[in-house]
Formats: structure tokens, C-alpha cells, sequence
């Protein structure tokens, strides 16, 4: 009785000295993220930002990565946000448009976005405009970086579409711009999540889907794509990475720096990153003979000539909402433009 009792008494010691040693040991800080589907060139940048924060602070400040909708659906990361559920999520301003209105200048088609370096830099200068700011901040949420997209670019399964005729009355998953855009060349555009599009097009609900390249591997579109437009460049989504403006006006002034200049080696590790997805998607579309569409310059042409009504549209819908609608895109074109 007398071994088992001092036994027991050792036990305890030990178990409370592991507990002291886990609180010495914890971070200071710890912030949920909530983000979806699984790890991929898309999420690449927030892996980056919580390895760098975690590095700059001796580890004191974590970013807790949860994968899956563990958190929140997808579509309401920006509610759980707002409310304090977690501290920073990816959200895509399609996803809930009324909501973030002034992140939509971003989707609309043609706007001329040659690669991922512009997209980063109108995001970025768009983030910083007072108006999006409030915007933003009706939601308790701060933009701290974008997920920076390449041009959506359609795959589908069954005939291929050739000329912009043979989109009429086509079912396709497009959101935001693309998707008006679609709608406006006669397509039936659907806001089929992400995770769901597969299921989608394999049993016929929708013929085709609009995604980055990475997105079509990782959501496994190619598997059941016949053809992919390879030059019909509709526009992208604006997906940014946005944190609860509270937790992080609670930071102490160190672990804000820390998380705000690990924004900048997060993007330039995307975009390395997503220079590898290119590496695999090509050899990807020919091994599984995925026809690649290229449409002629008139075709392209007649669908550019679209995006203007769109265009005109958004700002006169913004502005009756009380958005500096006009400036916003101004200052979008000329920032592409310089």
C-alpha cells in the first residue's frame, strides 16, 4: 500500500510538471484559421505566413490551420469572422457579393490582368482604399493579403464549345463576373461550391466548371474533363485572406509586425509555388487527352465586347449602394495600366 501510494504521488508530480512544461512551452497567441478542402498551391501562402510569424516570434504566436470546413463552410467564413469564431479565414467575394461588394470590382471578366504579379498588386492596392476598408469592417474583417488567381478557364465533359454560340444554354459553374459574362453569351451560369463541382459535372448537373488551374487538380475536374478553353481568359476570382479587425488590434505591436511582414515572403512563396502547379497541369491535360480549345481572335473579341455592359452595370449598381463605384475601377484599370 505504502509503494503503491508513493508510486501514485510520483505520478502526480510528474503528470504537473509535464503540465507546467506544455504551458511553458505553448505560444502566447494562438489564432484558428478556417479554411477549406485540403492543403494546395491555393492555401500555400497562409502555410508560408504561419511558418514565418511562428519563426519571428520564437514561436510565441501560432496560426492554427484548419483544413476541411473544420471550422466554418466556406461560404460563411466571412459570418465567423464578424463574430469572432476564429480569428482569420480565406473567403471568396463571390461566394457572398452583398456582403463584399467592393471586392467584386476584381471579378469582373476582361479586365486585363496579365499574370499573378498584377493580380497581387491591384489586390493589394485595392485593399488599401478607404471605401473598401469600411466595406470590409461591417464585418469586423481586415484584408491581409490575396490568394492571387490565374485566369478561370473553363473544363467541361462532353461536345466542346468552339465558337462563343456553343456556350448557348450550357450549365457551367461560374461565379461572380465570369459567371454574368457566361449568362451574358447565353450560358445558365450556377454557384457550385468548390468541393461539390466534381459530383457536379461527373453525374451531368452542370457541363462545365471555372477554375485555376491548381483547382481543377486539386477538386479533381480533369478527371472528368473532355476539353478546356486554353485561351478564353474570362476573368478570376478575389479570394483574400482577411483577419478579425479586434484580435488584431489586440496584438501586442510586436506579433502585429511579425504578421504583417510575413505577408510579403507568403505571396512570393505562392507564386513559386504555383509556378510547380504549371510544371504538372500541362503533362496532366496530355496524358489524359483533354482537348485544349483555343478560340479565334473574333471569338475572343465577341466575348470582350460582353464585359463592358458588365462593366457599366456594376458601377451604377455599387453606387446606388453608396460605393465610390467608378473610382474603384478607375483606380483598378490605371493600376493595371502603369
Amino acid at each position: 500500500m505504502l509503494f503503491s501510494l508513493k508510486s501514485a504521488t510520483a505520478v502526480s508530480a510528474a503528470a504537473l510538471s509535464l503540465v507546467f512544461a506544455t504551458e511553458t512551452f505553448a505560444a502566447d497567441v494562438t489564432w484558428n484559421v478556417s479554411l477549406w478542402g485540403k492543403r494546395r498551391a491555393f492555401t500555400e501562402h497562409v502555410e508560408k505566413l504561419a511558418e514565418e510569424v511562428s519563426a519571428k516570434t520564437d514561436g510565441k504566436f501560432e496560426l492554427k490551420l484548419n483544413y476541411g470546413e473544420a471550422l466554418s463552410k466556406s461560404r460563411e467564413n466571412l459570418d465567423g469572422i464578424s463574430f469572432g469564431a476564429f480569428e482569420m479565414a480565406q473567403i471568396c467575394a463571390s461566394y457572398h457579393p452583398d456582403k463584399n461588394p467592393s471586392l467584386t470590382v476584381l471579378e469582373l471578366p476582361f479586365l486585363g490582368v496579365k499574370d499573378l504579379n498584377e493580380e497581387i498588386k491591384v489586390s493589394m492596392k485595392l485593399y488599401e482604399h478607404p471605401a473598401v476598408k469600411e466595406d470590409l469592417a461591417r464585418w469586423n474583417a481586415m484584408a491581409l493579403m490575396p490568394s492571387p488567381m490565374p485566369q478561370y478557364n473553363f473544363a467541361g465533359k462532353g461536345d466542346a464549345p468552339k465558337t462563343v454560340s456553343d456556350f448557348d444554354g450550357m450549365r457551367v459553374r461560374a461565379l461572380g463576373g465570369i459567371g454574368q459574362l457566361m449568362n451574358a453569351v447565353g450560358a445558365v451560369p450556377t454557384s457550385v461550391t468548390a468541393s461539390e463541382t466534381y459530383q457536379a459535372i461527373d453525374s451531368g448537373t452542370v457541363a462545365a466548371a471555372s477554375f485555376a488551374p491548381h483547382a481543377h487538380l486539386s477538386f479533381k475536374v480533369v478527371e472528368v474533363a473532355d476539353w478546356w478553353t486554353k485561351n478564353l481568359n474570362p476573368g478570376t476570382v478575389q479570394c483574400p485572406v482577411i483577419v478579425n479587425i479586434d484580435a488584431y488590434n489586440a496584438l501586442p505591436d510586436d506579433f502585429k509586425a511579425a504578421l504583417d511582414s510575413s505577408v510579403s515572403p507568403a505571396l512570393a512563396h505562392y507564386l513559386e509555388t504555383y509556378d510547380k502547379v504549371y510544371e504538372k497541369w500541362w503533362p496532366e491535360l496530355e496524358n489524359r487527352g483533354v482537348t485544349q480549345i483555343e478560340f479565334s481572335e473574333e471569338d475572343l473579341a465577341a466575348f470582350s465586347e460582353k464585359a463592358g455592359p458588365i462593366h457599366a452595370a456594376w458601377v451604377e449598381e455599387n453606387t446606388a449602394n453608396g460605393l465610390p463605384a467608378q473610382e474603384i475601377l478607375d483606380m483598378v484599370k490605371t493600376t493595371l495600366s502603369n
